[in-house]
């Protein structure tokens, strides 16, 4: 059954326009307490980012929840990762975090955590949509849910991120430059790296409730690039408005994208565990380079769909630990169970630590190939390949390529949009074989 308003990451959309209405949120709220309660009585974990809009959807979830006879503890800012984390040690039945990531404070959305720290299934966000077509109705008065703020919430992430290094790591004369993008991880992430013992400089970390991931964080790199020349820093990390994920600047100032995180902890991984079956989840998106260079070291690779989850499904069939994407949100399954930015980056710098060597030099390991993407606008959404004359340019650009670089294709899964993606080893090719392809789909559907 296709669900009616959650995506691939919950729900989400413009404050103050459908779904994401105050009404709209409580019922919400209501309808995830019906489904959670057919299991008994129960408690839910609730935490958000730093958006002003995050005031209301707490009110309004809190008062769904309660109307359910389901108790809220609330966290207040809190990382996405965090809840994750809170909700299985604080022994509730679910998580809720108020986020729209690394959107503009004018979007917000909703996303939910399982008992066990993971995201929902899709039977269980079909249930709380069945629940969300009823008429709201509330428990006996002497039933209603309770809710009480959890003082030490942030105190206990931050003691289990500092868990996920390896024992005894000090990061004591690394100068690191913190870019938390006036998000939910502001206070949470420089307090980590200065409690093992680096030398943090914090930027971004000044949240109005209108600010956040404003020309910062992991969507925009150069306020961080800047701060890590400017300081003479050894890496700069930017972190997104709910901080699952993670992008880093090294000391000469170049980007290092989640692909090249990705490959620079599988690699660590790989050294560590000294296993055979060992492999690593991509997505469609993830670059030739890091594919090429995992297979060279021996490692496994696939590809999963576009969003974590799919990354998520891939490893739990693979029965494998290390996945992610290019955007950053990398998932170690040896160490939490979702995307947690600064947990990746943990492992990255405990990767740089242990083989003495600088994040600049870990990335060249893996060479990336040019890859350029062209957005092209339609009428209406619909299969690229459904046109003859679409799959027949496909299969004569990948001849042209040969073995030499790849095409993807895919209809985007929020927006009109037909994403035209090619990468290869020689870069004016790609350029020119990236804009011939959409200038078909454009003429076909545009």
């Amino acid at each position: 059954m296709k669900k009616k308003y959650f995506g691939t990451d919950g729900i989400r959309g413009k404050v103050g326009q459908s779904p994401m209405t105050a009404d709209f949120v409580m019922k919400l709220g209501w309808a995830a307490g019906r489904v959670l309660a057919k299991q008994g009585r129960g408690k839910a974990v609730i935490g958000k980012d730093t958006r002003i809009s995050g005031y209301m959807y707490e009110s309004a979830l809190e008062a769904g929840l309660s109307a359910a006879g389901i108790d809220c503890l609330l966290t207040g800012p809190m990382p996405t990762p965090g809840i994750a984390y809170l909700t299985r040690t604080m022994n509730a039945q679910l998580g809720i975090v108020i986020s729209a990531s690394h959107n503009p404070y004018y979007d917000n959305g909703i996303k939910f955590f399982s008992a066990e720290g993971t995201k929902l299934s899709d039977e269980v966000e079909q249930a709380i949509e069945v629940e969300l077509e009823k008429e709201m109705v509330h428990v006996d008065s002497a039933d209603l849910g309770k809710a009480k703020r959890i003082d030490d919430a942030s105190g206990r992430y931050i003691e289990y991120c500092k868990g996920t290094s390896p024992f005894l790591m000090e990061l004591k004369g690394l100068r690191i430059v913190v870019d938390t993008a006036h998000g939910a991880a502001y206070q949470i992430a420089p307090k980590v790296f200065k409690e093992l013992g680096a030398e943090v400089f914090a930027i971004g970390n000044e949240p109005d409730g209108l600010n956040i991931n404003k020309d910062v964080g992991s969507t925009y790199l150069e306020t961080l690039r800047e701060a890590v020349l400017q300081h003479r820093a050894d890496l700069g990390i930017a972190l997104d408005g709910d901080a699952d994920r993670v992008l880093m600047i090294d000391h000469q100032g170049e980007i290092v994208d989640g692909d090249e995180l990705l490959f620079i902890i599988a690699i660590a991984r790989q050294k560590q565990q000294k296993v055979d079956d060992f492999g690593v989840v991509g997505t469609l998106m993830s670059n030739l380079g890091m594919e090429i260079a995992l297979k060279e070291a021996g490692l496994g690779f696939i590809r999963a769909d576009v969003g974590d989850r799919y990354v998520m499904e891939e490893l739990h069939k693979h029965d494998w630990s290390i996945g992610g994407e290019s955007s950053g949100h990398i998932i170690c399954l040896d160490r939490t169970t979702t995307g947690d930015g600064i947990v990746s980056t943990l492992q990255v710098l405990s990767a740089m630590i242990g083989s003495g060597k600088s994040l600049n030099e870990l990335k060249q390991g893996m060479q990336k190939y040019p890859q350029h993407m062209i957005n092209v606008r339609i009428k209406e959404k619909v299969d690229p390949f459904s046109s003859e004359q679409v799959v027949k340019a496909v299969e004569e650009t990948e001849q042209r390529l040969a073995d030499k670089g790849r095409v993807l294709l895919r209809a985007s899964g929020t927006e009109p949009l037909i994403r035209v993606m090619i990468e290869g080893s020689d870069e004016q090719q790609v350029l020119k074989e990236v804009q011939e392809l959409a200038d078909v789909v454009k003429t076909v559907f545009g």
